[in-house]
């Protein structure tokens, strides 16, 4: 049961950006990186957890130091729409960038 609130929550969510980007794309935006996301992930961590602290710490902190490689990502993005580069660049160019920032995330907080 908890999968598939977790599933209608999380389909929600991006329905919702996607419906809104039609006339308000950076409001879209917005939502699509808004804590909400997070927010639902610490529920799920905490209660499949039973609430562990050390569990609860090292995931806020991945996340905290996680926006980096993110944002990386949308910045990547960004310039490649500048230049009007065509969708399947972005993305590829975009998630490079957001894997080299994982890489060093995941080596920086070992």
């Amino acid at each position: 049961m908890q999968t598939l609130l977790k599933i209608a929550l999380s389909v929600a969510i991006i329905l919702t950006a996607t419906g809104l980007a039609k006339r308000f794309p950076s409001a879209a935006g917005l939502i699509g990186v808004m804590p909400l996301t997070g927010m639902l992930v610490l529920v799920w961590v905490y209660v499949e957890n039973q609430g562990n602290p050390q569990v609860m710490q090292s995931f806020s902190r991945g996340a905290f130091w996680g926006l980096l490689p993110t944002l990386l990502f949308f910045l990547v993005a960004f310039l490649c729409f500048r230049k009007e580069c065509s969708l399947s660049i972005v993305l590829l160019t975009s998630f490079a960038a957001w894997g080299a920032g994982a890489f060093v995330h995941q080596w920086l907080l070992k």
